[in-house]
């Protein structure tokens, strides 16, 4: 095992020029012995699929609600003139750049005209458009990975790395290949002694990525190729380290990096949108045995925050965040020693695609905490109201702030949480500790969410030595 398997996050590609010199070289010379796997640059994706977060269309979007055929000719010209800005900002040799702007112009015109021909298709009855969404999805978000792939290859290739380009997004490939086919038959003969693989984050396979993991993909590409090819280490490098908190919401000089922690606590972390790593990604590395790595790719000395299956040495506090979310009350007078609500609740949160965050309930209430739109809630709540019309139902905008660590065994999270947010004079509205001692997590009217985060840390972390001494003694 004498190679890492590395992945560098759209937002880092876009800055891929300046970490040329620090990440993939030393001292001038390559480092070879590493498997790189690239997202799209910054913002190409939602541009090809649609935003993350305000879910304005892009070009899948607009194709798959199209009214005329303008929407999505159009949003597909905006993601081709934002990839060629792109590279113009990483490339500086005007060969280089001419190469790259034609490399995105034959994917861009191969998948409009292949739109076209299915538009076509799909004017005979026989056809139907929908059936074939899933396919045009995972088609547009090739194009993003392909090309951050190609032009990062011809950016090192120009610095003297004998870099090669791994296409795995199928690009006119005929090949029905699973996953692990798929990363096999690309990696086969490739030497990363002397070699330095750029590999798409995004692999068509039988299974269809997209389909089970969406926008996660490309995690899930770049632990499976790390699990496949023995990797000693997995490495993520992002634009920021993994803290103890969001240095924006307790200051840069407040924060810790977390150094070491577990795939525990990393799943905890992407329950509350604070994604290390995708929960099935991480499942792959931890099967493997192979430990993963999370460093500031913009501080290359900095050694970052090793993941691992190991437990804590000593029970520390070793994070606190928060995540907005919707809570949805189900309240049945006659619920008491019935059983079925609770399933059919989960079914219908299943239905509409609702994800479920945390929950509480007790003789005639359930509760669950869910993150999610309001738009998918109105539709749960009409569901629920037909099934259950005798209930109460109400949903409410509040927000969720979690303690987490390894162990917090002794260290009484739960009362001086308590403590801290009434002295900053912040009142929760529920409070909730398992038994496993991983996660403590306070309920709060939604204003109080980033007041909250400040005042816990300022707990746990201003106080951290005596914590310890106590718990020593």
């Amino acid at each position: 095992m004498t190679h890492t398997v590395e992945k560098i996050g759209g937002t880092s590609m876009s800055r891929l020029h300046e970490l040329r010199d620090t990440l993939f070289l030393e001292d001038g010379a390559p480092r070879y012995g590493r498997i790189f796997v690239v997202s799209a640059f910054g913002g190409v994706t939602n541009l090809l699929l649609e935003h993350k977060k305000t879910r304005r269309a892009g070009v899948y979007a607009a194709f798959a609600n199209a009214e005329d055929d303008h929407g999505w000719h159009d949003a597909l010209s905006r993601a081709s003139a934002a990839m060629v800005d792109a590279h113009q900002t990483v490339l500086d040799h005007p060969g280089d750049i001419a190469q790259a702007t034609t490399f995105v112009q034959d994917r861009i015109e191969g998948a409009r005209n292949c739109l076209i021909d299915l538009q076509r298709l799909c004017s005979y009855g026989h056809f139907r458009l929908n059936t074939h969404l899933m396919q045009i999805r995972e088609l547009l978000s090739g194009l993003g990975e392909a090309h951050s792939a190609y032009v990062a290859t011809l950016m090192l290739q120009r610095a003297g790395v004998n870099a090669r380009f791994v296409d795995l997004s199928g690009w006119r490939d005929e090949d029905d290949l699973t996953l692990d086919e798929r990363i096999e038959s690309a990696m086969e003969g490739i030497d990363t002694r002397v070699e330095l693989p750029i590999v798409t984050g995004y692999a068509q396979c039988r299974q269809g990525l997209m389909r089970e993991y969406d926008r996660g993909y490309s995690e899930v590409t770049f632990s499976q190729l790390a699990a496949l090819t023995g990797a000693r280490e997995a490495i993520i490098h992002k634009e920021f380290h993994l803290s103890s908190a969001d240095p924006n919401l307790v200051g840069e000089d407040a924060v810790q990096t977390l150094g070491h922690t577990n795939y525990d606590v990393a799943d905890q972390m992407a329950n509350l949108g604070m994604e290390a790593i995708h929960p099935s990604a991480a499942k792959t590395l931890r099967q493997a045995g192979v430990p993963l790595r999370v460093t500031n790719a913009f501080e290359p000395g900095h050694p970052g925050t090793i993941v691992d299956d190991q437990a804590a040495g000593d029970p520390a506090v070793e994070l606190v965040t928060g995540l907005d979310i919707i809570a949805l009350e189900v309240f049945e007078q006659d619920m008491v020693g019935v059983k079925g609500y609770d399933a059919a609740i989960l079914e219908i949160l299943t239905r509409h695609n609702v994800r479920i965050v945390s929950k509480v309930s007790n003789a005639n209430t359930i509760t669950h905490y869910v993150d999610t739109s309001l738009k998918s809630m109105r539709r749960v709540e009409a569901d629920l109201a037909a099934r259950y019309p005798q209930a109460e139902i109400t949903t409410n905008k509040l927000a969720l702030v979690c303690v987490l660590g390894r162990d917090l065994t002794g260290l009484k999270v739960m009362s001086r949480g308590l403590r801290a947010l009434e002295d900053a004079e912040l009142t929760p509205l529920g409070a909730a500790q398992g038994p496993r001692n991983v996660d403590t997590q306070f309920i709060l009217n939604r204003t109080d969410r980033d007041p909250a985060i400040a005042a816990l840390h300022r707990s746990f972390f201003a106080q951290s030595t005596t914590v310890a001494m106590t718990i020593a003694a």
